[in-house]
């Protein structure tokens, strides 16, 4: 069994800190949802400033866009030229994402100094990649309500996750410290 662990030791290293670190930046996100629902910003600061920036970019592409509180749940309503298009709700802020990405990085930490500015050029990119996913998204439901499916449960998560995975991969191949082994 000793023999064991010392063989999987890296594995089980990488295990224990992506779980480490995935949970308690979990924990702590939770921890701020939790005491900032509608305090200032409806539903939580992240939400509001996804769904208005949402709107922003929306405009800046030659749409008439509007972001409101939705009344029912706690979500942004997305409207396109007057059209209810899609709800921005916690889930689309792209926060969890950053969290996954985040915990793979440090479980594969390279130097300090470029795991830190790594995992804050790689959250920059994921966040505003996840903005004009949701612009692009909103404006594919507004030309073509019927892909509504397609368009939210396949393409639009396939692009997130998909850069996700190829800056995952860009890091473990290029900066990590992972002990190559030729043979």
């Amino acid at each position: 069994m000793k023999s064991l662990l010392k063989q999987y030791k890296p594995v089980i290293k990488f295990i224990a800190t992506f779980l480490l670190v995935y949970g308690v930046l979990s924990l702590a996100y939770s921890y701020y949802l939790d005491v900032s629902k509608g305090i200032v910003y409806y539903p939580d600061y992240v939400t509001n400033l996804v769904a208005n920036q949402s709107e922003i970019l929306l405009d800046s592409f030659g749409y008439d866009s509007q972001v409101l509180p939705h009344p029912d749940e706690p979500s942004m309503k997305l409207l396109v030229n007057g059209k209810y298009v899609a709800r921005v709700i916690e889930g689309c802020n792209g926060t969890s994402v950053i969290i996954l990405f985040i915990a793979f990085v440090v479980a594969f930490a390279g130097q300090a100094k470029t795991t830190f500015f790594y995992i804050l050029s790689g959250s920059v990119l994921i966040y505003t990649v996840n903005l004009f996913r949701i612009v692009i998204l909103a404006i594919g439901l507004y030309h073509y309500p019927w892909r509504k499916e397609i368009l939210h449960s396949v393409i639009f998560p396939g692009m997130i996750y998909g850069m996700v995975f190829l800056l995952w991969m860009f890091w473990v191949n290029r900066f990590s410290k992972i002990k190559k082994t030729h043979g």
